[in-house]
């Protein structure tokens, strides 16, 4: 589906905003601390206090998420399932086990029927983008 951007400039895929949003519940003491680095300019705001601290804790144990992401067979990343890969996938007979750390998208244009007729399994660690009614037809096959 064309979005008009510009002029006569269309945007044929919409872009995925490459952040999510979600919320932490903190002791006001804490919060307190986090608030008094920031005025001291240790981090220009609350958000990147708390994206520091979870990339250094990510990257504090990243052997360990390497071994577990190999372990798991988890495409890392950002992962979109077209309707014409779905199609395809019908075609051949083929069933798809999604197994994404990051972000996997389905595609607007994708029905529920398409959807439960190609993918077996949904396992996402991070995000899953799609329509509320694939999320809906495939919610027992997502773990």
């Amino acid at each position: 589906m064309d979005v008009p951007v510009a002029g006569n400039v269309r945007e044929l895929r919409p872009r995925a905003p490459d952040t999510e949003k979600i919320t932490i519940n903190l002791g006001y003491v804490d919060l307190g601390q986090v608030d008094l680095m920031v005025q001291e300019g240790f981090y220009s705001n609350r958000t990147d206090f708390i994206r520091t601290a979870i990339r250094n804790q990510l990257e504090r144990h990243a052997d360990v998420v390497k071994q577990s992401t190999a372990r798991k067979s988890l495409d890392l990343g950002l992962r979109n399932y077209a309707r014409v890969d779905l199609e395809r996938a019908r075609r051949a007979g083929e069933m798809l086990h999604i197994n994404v750390l990051g972000l996997a998208t389905i595609d607007q244009d994708v029905t529920p029927e398409l959807a439960r007729a190609t993918i077996a399994s949904v396992s996402v660690l991070g995000a899953l983008h799609a329509t509320p009614a694939v999320k809906a037809a495939l919610a027992d096959r997502t773990r």
